[in-house]
């Protein structure tokens, strides 16, 4: 009977008065040393002699005379694996099951009939993973030789945390938000790099062709899908490229996949992987190569072969809930951006005959009347009664059917407006729920809105503030116009144009479009905030939620079905749909629509604005960096000034209602006795004569000379010299990154 056989050994750890040595080798008269990590070179020869022949991830590897008495020498076994195909890799936990499956799976597709396994734990505590190991390799019936290695030495980086944890995982949602674990250097991910070059020196110098794969990797070929096959059908066999082309490297691109979701009480298998990220697929590289044509300077490295050609590409798939076993494939991977993958399902079933859990069958997303084209705006307000006529009444003007308001803690007759214009069927108005929902205002709102009525029967729905107002430039600048123009889109990104306040001191009681028509150049990536947008969506179900700047909670089964265009017309990415919340320099677009965001108004209105707060970062003041970053007075655009009539005739129709008309005046009139009271405080008084200042009115035009940093660290950043002096168009400056200032 054809026996698999496993042999276990222990790095030949020690210690040349201080420096650590991962393993010693032997090698003719002399023994090649493997020191650790940081370890300096040139102190080692200082103190013992020796030649250096080159580091791996600044481990030194040293060779020495063999008269040198103070380590212990490891005698190589080429004769292992001689004329095999072996893989080279790391056990960080995973069972003993796993990794029969691994090897099986490879011996079968790709003839690997050989494994070198450094084991992660101590050596000598792993005693019945071992036993069980060897007593499973005895019924797999395939001539497989296996080498597991050990060591007294942690092989880890040694600030990391245990591998397992999530933040170890780049693409773990909320990554850089948590909380880094202790640190592990057992089970951290791989730090001492050079047991690649151990296992070549110790185990591989006559094997017929070396990968470096670890216990979680699948090498993938398509013939493998169909089930059992021999590595012969296996066209892409990355041993049998490197084999024949020793004085290449074959270069291993794997690609990270998951599972939708493990079965409950079970641990995680190769065939629960049947998904992989449709938007930004995370990749690892590897590689292949034949031993006999190494040369010495050519070292085994992580994810390539120093100094060596790569002749040839092979695919694999690296199994994240493995090496990295989770109750739920969402703490390692966003959810939204799954979708099943053809290939390892068929795997899945073929080769290891297992049901995996699938993702829940979506057809289709839910069809919008084909020619109807209602659209909704939801949106959340406090203290905003002398703006609320115009907003609607130029919202209309352009085709918006339906208006949702969430509103709170208001005093200056925005609820009574509100409530008024519901009673007359031109709003619906709702207090807004967030005490009771424990969330910001704005959030609350949102989740509240997808329950009801009015947004369930829309076709198009955007989430929006009473500062922005839709600049439609095609056609008459009406919604079914802009419809008309972005043909089979389902998404509309409106990217904003941030309105200063034109040198408006203060407020009077006029329209806020014919007002202010300073503002930011289009081109404008800097502040990130410039470039904001708000996304009018196809109510079809692809998203389960609303969002402040787009729809949320992508079903990503759905999403080849998301036809989504910016501003120009131009399609967006499928790497923007899941978290994107602003243009880009390859995004943005003017062309057909912008939002234009009269964020900070004249300086007595931000005086109220900055004392009701805000509704989404309730706990950030609206200071001087805020109105430094907004107040954009560069250039000018009248574009929007062109819908004056049209919303005029709306407006005209609101204010011939009496209690309308006197509605707003009592609100115009609360705005201004605001601004009178504000400007009785000395710290308000001091707010305002900054805003109106000489200094801030030419830092309003100079946005374009400034790095990210001046924006995040305000206004004071800037000193007066450079305010002051005239600059040529290509001027920059800059200070060093700091904590936003607000």
């Amino acid at each position: 009977m054809v026996e698999a056989t496993l042999a276990v050994r222990v790095l030949k750890n020690g210690n040349l008065s201080g420096f650590k040595v991962l393993d010693a080798v032997a090698a003719g008269k002399k023994f090649t040393a493997f020191f650790t990590r940081k370890t300096d070179a040139s102190d080692v020869r200082a103190a013992f002699g020796g030649k250096k022949i080159g580091a791996v991830n600044g481990a030194p590897i040293i060779s020495f005379q063999n008269e040198l008495p103070v380590l212990e020498v490891a005698d190589p076994e080429p004769e292992l694996f001689a004329g095999r195909n072996v893989a080279v890799g790391t056990r960080n936990g995973e069972p003993v099951h796993t990794i029969i499956e691994w090897l099986v799976y490879h011996f079968d597709y790709f003839g690997m009939d050989g494994a070198v396994i450094f084991n992660r734990t101590p050596a000598g505590k792993d005693a019945a993973f071992l036993n069980e190991l060897k007593s499973e390799l005895a019924k797999v019936q395939r001539p497989l030789q296996v080498v597991v290695v050990e060591s007294h030495f942690p092989l880890g980086l040694g600030d990391m945390p245990a591998e397992h944890h999530p933040y170890c995982v780049s693409e773990a949602p909320g990554h850089d938000r948590m909380e880094i674990p202790e640190s592990d250097p057992w089970l951290a991910p791989l730090g001492e790099v050079s047991i690649y070059e151990i296992a070549r020196a110790r185990f591989l110098q006559q094997a017929r062709a070396v990968a470096n794969l670890d216990v979680c990797d699948l090498l993938y070929d398509p013939a493998v899908e169909a089930g059992p096959k021999s590595s012969a059908q296996v066209e892409n066999n990355p041993f049998e490229i490197a084999a024949s082309a020793p004085g290449q490297m074959v270069h291993l691109i794997g690609t990270h996949c998951y599972p939708w979701r493990v079965r409950k009480n079970t641990l995680p298998c190769f065939a629960d992987h049947v998904c992989l990220q449709f938007d930004r697929p995370k990749l690892r590289n590897r590689w292949c190569v034949s031993p006999e044509g190494l040369k010495s300077e050519n070292f085994m490295k992580f994810r390539r072969i120093s100094k060596v050609e790569i002749g040839a590409t092979a695919p694999f798939f690296r199994c994240m809930s493995i090496r990295h076993p989770v109750s739920q494939s969402s703490k390692i991977v966003p959810k939204t951006s799954l979708v099943e993958a053809e290939s390892l399902i068929a795997i899945a079933k073929n080769v290891f005959d297992f049901k995996p859990v699938r993702a829940p069958s979506l057809v289709t997303g839910k069809k919008s009347r084909s020619k109807s084209k209602r659209t909704a705006i939801v949106t959340t307000m406090k203290n905003e009664g002398p703006f609320i006529l115009e907003w609607i009444a130029y919202h209309q003007a352009i085709g918006v059917k339906d208006f949702l308001v969430y509103t709170n803690d208001c005093d200056d007759g925005t609820d009574t407006m509100f409530n008024l214009l519901q009673s007359k069927g031109i709003v619906q108005h709702r207090q807004n729920p967030f005490r009771e929902m424990d969330l910001k205002p704005q959030h609350a709102a949102l989740q509240a809105a997808e329950n009801e009525q009015i947004m369930k029967k829309a076709d198009w729905i955007i989430c929006m503030d009473v500062d922005e107002f839709i600049n439609i430039k095609v056609g008459k600048g009406h919604l079914r116009d802009l419809y008309e123009a972005i043909g089979n889109a389902n998404m509309i990104s409106c990217t904003w144009r941030l309105f200063g306040s034109s040198d408006l001191d203060n407020y009077e009681d006029d329209f806020t479009i014919k007002r202010h028509t300073k503002c930011a150049p289009e081109y404008s990536p800097k502040p990130h905030q410039a470039w904001g947008f708000k996304t009018l969506f196809r109510n079809n179900g692809i998203f389960k939620k609303f969002g402040v700047h787009r729809p949320k909670g992508l079903r990503p089964q759905l999403w080849d079905q998301i036809n989504w265009v910016n501003g120009s017309g131009e399609m967006i990415a499928k790497t923007e749909f899941r978290n994107s919340w602003r243009s880009t320099s390859s995004t943005y677009g003017y062309d057909l629509v912008s939002l234009n965001h009269y964020a900070v108004r004249n300086a007595e209105s931000f005086l109220v604005k900055r004392d009701r707060g805000r509704v989404n970062h309730v706990d950030r003041d609206q200071g001087e960096a805020y109105w430094f970053r907004m107040n954009n007075n560069a250039t000018e655009d009248l574009s929007i000034q062109r819908r004056i009539p049209m919303m005029e005739r709306k407006l005209k129709k609101l204010m011939a209602d009496p209690e309308i008309a006197a509605q707003h005046k009592r609100c115009v009139d609360a705005h201004q006795a605001k601004i009178a009271e504000l400007l009785t405080l000395p710290d308000q008084q001091e707010f305002y004569n900054i805003l109106t200042g000489r200094r801030m009115e030419k830092l309003s035009r100079m946005h374009q000379h400034f790095g990210a940093s001046v924006f995040l660290a305000g206004p004071r950043s800037v000193p007066d010299e450079i305010i002051d002096a005239d600059h040529a168009e290509d001027f920059e400056y800059t200070v060093e990154r700091t904590e936003t200032q607000h």
